[in-house]
């Protein structure tokens, strides 16, 4: 029992405020009550996704089925007792609710009867899932229309004969108004919802696939939600602050995948482009820029030329915008990345670290030998209206605030600490000082909360530039740096030879080499070192990382150092399959342990609803807790001890007349 003590005059003031919350001796003690007793419940699941990249429907049905966790707690419910082939139908009707229901109710011929059965199963399924949390958290996500029944189903017990009857009479009762589907639907969303407490998103929801602004739509609504920054992130999150060199990346990277779903999506209005291009490469065969289609993308060869053509005036753009900043910028020391200085025209000849290196192709109308860096009238005129177009965008505006709001460049959760691609270190292992803006540099934890001010400088209203400990001009530009700078933590290799797989014959001019921390991140002593300075504490702590795909398919393991480290690409992308083999992997933390979960590609929403195809999921246990994990043993558990403590001391207070009861 803690001895209290009496309390000094800044406690006074904060028991005065406490005492407005919990104005009597009964209303103190009741909440202690209630935090003791959450404490005593098990831990909430957490899920782990990463570098989603556009992959809105693989995303979406992740979410649904919880990485497998649905369906691990449908088949321990229900084991022998129902077929395989009913389970699936109950694990794809609480991912797709209204879609499945549509499907089932064409074929079934006595509807009442799987009404009623189904209407008990997902009972049951809800029963299990919110078990875990106290009635009033499972209260607060019930929907409106149904919670008073949801709460009444939730809680009595079917031994009791009379009470068996009086839930039939509630079931049946559902049915016979015609609200089974309503109710049914309700109860999924329910279920889905209680799987997860709490989603980590490790970064990299932008670019490759179609459906960026689907998944920050779909994370706008979800209840509780966090992420670590990824690249491709922070690319359109400058391109919103305003980043000519980001907006010509985000352009880029839309071409060369031939997918704009996300750009028209935002309202960025391409036709300024398109015709410029139509214009400037008119003759131009623009081979090296042909867009890469995905299996799927029907495009015509007509409408494949002009993205080529976009697709290669932007790039030049994006090159001559760059070297702007890397001239403004000389501290990072990239002016070795302005290559358009570093060709010879006349010759076809590119230069680099002294050595010649041929030209795939010399043909650049829009660049001045004599000047090759400066932008031509045409191209100033162009770049003003795309970056107009994307400062205005109100739909971006509201995605980037959102990410602003829920994220950051690190986050620590349960002894666990999330960051999307490195920690950047020296040679030995150490941690790496960085300087993030003239004479200021950071290391680890310092370095990463750093950069993530800089960021939040780039988007502060109206000319705060005195406030701010980072000029708003300097942070807009260090979006291009953390793209693509050597000690970003975000990229963390040599360089990013976008211009040498462009325009270069030799392929060895395309090598990036990678940084210190993915060169030493299987050693434990490193993992520890980066785990202590970034003061994670609990007996058994990871790093979880996204950012590099794991090549599964040549035996990499995800999991490095020994049990430390985990990285967990999502693989959604298309892209990457042909590389890693699989779909990559997801990760769930629940009361008994972790679980990696390696998925295979996800066919389509389609697949999923009509054939009951869920993604095929492969769980590697990987560590198991020696007792099942309680609120107590986490964050929450340390803030609700702290909460009680102070609900004693107002205890005291009170007791001793201190402060006086509140008579109601």
């Amino acid at each position: 029992m803690t001895t209290h003590h009496h309390p000094t005059q800044a406690d006074m003031h904060y028991l005065q405020l406490l005492s407005q919350s919990f104005p009597t001796i009964a209303a103190a003690s009741t909440e202690i009550i209630n935090l003791e007793a959450i404490m005593a419940l098990p831990k909430g699941t957490e899920h782990f996704l990463a570098d989603i990249h556009g992959e809105s429907e693989a995303f979406r049905h992740i979410l649904k089925n919880a990485s497998g966790n649905i369906k691990r707690k449908v088949n321990e419910l229900f084991g022998n007792d129902i077929r395989e082939s009913e389970k699936k139908e109950l694990c794809t009707l609480i991912y797709y609710p209204e879609q499945k229901l549509e499907l089932i109710k064409a074929r079934e011929e006595d509807l009442e009867d799987w009404y009623r059965i189904t209407i008990h199963q997902l009972v049951k399924v809800c029963r299990d899932v919110s078990s875990k949390y106290t009635r009033s958290k499972v209260r607060k996500s019930l929907p409106e229309e149904f919670s008073y029944i949801i709460q009444e189903l939730l809680h009595e017990s079917l031994s009791d004969i009379d009470k068996a009857a009086y839930v039939s009479v509630i079931v049946n009762t559902i049915i016979s108004t015609g609200r089974a589907d309503d109710f049914i639907c309700a109860i999924c969303n329910v279920i889905q919802r209680l799987a997860i407490d709490q989603l980590h998103i490790l970064g990299d929801i932008y670019d490759r696939g179609p459906g960026a602004h689907i998944i920050m739509d779909t994370l706008r609504q979800y209840h509780s939600w966090d992420i670590q920054w990824g690249n491709h992130d922070i690319l359109w999150m400058g391109a919103s602050a305003g980043n000519d060199a980001c907006i010509c990346n985000v352009l880029r990277l839309s071409l060369r995948y031939a997918n704009l779903a996300t750009i028209e999506e935002y309202g960025i209005n391409l036709v300024p482009l398109a015709t410029f291009a139509l214009e400037a490469y008119k003759d131009d065969p623009c081979e090296e820029f042909m867009p890469k289609l995905l299996p799927g993308n029907q495009m015509d060869e007509k409408t494949q030329l002009l993205t080529a053509k976009m697709h290669k005036a932007i790039a030049v753009i994006q090159f001559k915008e760059e070297a702007a900043i890397f001239s403004r910028r000389s501290e990072w020391q990239m002016q070795n990345r302005m290559l358009f200085s570093a060709v010879d025209y006349k010759r076809g000849v590119c230069t680099i670290d002294g050595k010649e290196y041929e030209m795939k192709s010399c043909h650049f109308p829009t660049v001045d030998p004599a000047n090759p860096n400066a932008l031509t009238p045409e191209e100033t005129d162009l770049m003003q209206k795309l970056h107009h177009s994307f400062r205005i965008c109100e739909k971006l505006k509201k995605h980037v605030r959102t990410m602003l709001s829920h994220g950051c460049m690190y986050t620590v959760s349960n002894s666990n600490l999330l960051f999307h691609a490195s920690c950047p270190l020296n040679d030995d292992g150490s941690l790496k000082e960085v300087e993030i803006y003239p004479g200021v540099s950071y290391s680890g934890k310092d370095l990463m909360h750093n950069i993530g001010m800089m960021i939040r400088a780039a988007f502060t209203q109206g000319n705060a530039e005195s406030t701010e400990e980072y000029p708003k001009d300097y942070a807009r530009d260090y979006f291009l740096y953390l793209w693509c700078g050597p000690d970003s933590p975000l990229f963390d290799k040599s360089k990013m030879a976008t211009f040498e797989r462009y325009f270069l014959k030799d392929k060895d001019t395309y090598k990036e080499e990678k940084g210190n921390y993915f060169k030493l991140r299987d050693s434990e002593q490193v993992c520890d070192r980066i785990l202590d300075a970034f003061g994670v504490k609990g007996q058994v702590r990871h790093i979880i990382n996204g950012h590099v795909p794991v090549h599964a398919s040549k035996g990499e393991n995800p999991i490095k150092a020994g049990g430390r480290l985990m990285v967990i690409d999502g693989g959604f992308s298309e892209a990457y399959h042909h590389e890693t083999g699989i779909a990559g992997y997801t990760l769930v933390y629940h009361s008994r342990g972790f679980q990696l979960v390696q998925h295979e590609p996800f066919t389509s929403m389609q697949d999923a609803i009509v054939r009951e195809i869920d993604i095929k999921s492969t769980t590697q246990i990987i560590e198991m807790s020696a007792h099942r994990m309680l609120v107590a043993d986490t964050d929450k558990g340390e803030e609700l001890k702290a909460q009680v403590a102070d609900l004693k001391q107002l205890l005291y207070a009170y007791r001793h007349g201190i402060i006086k009861e509140q008579r109601i």
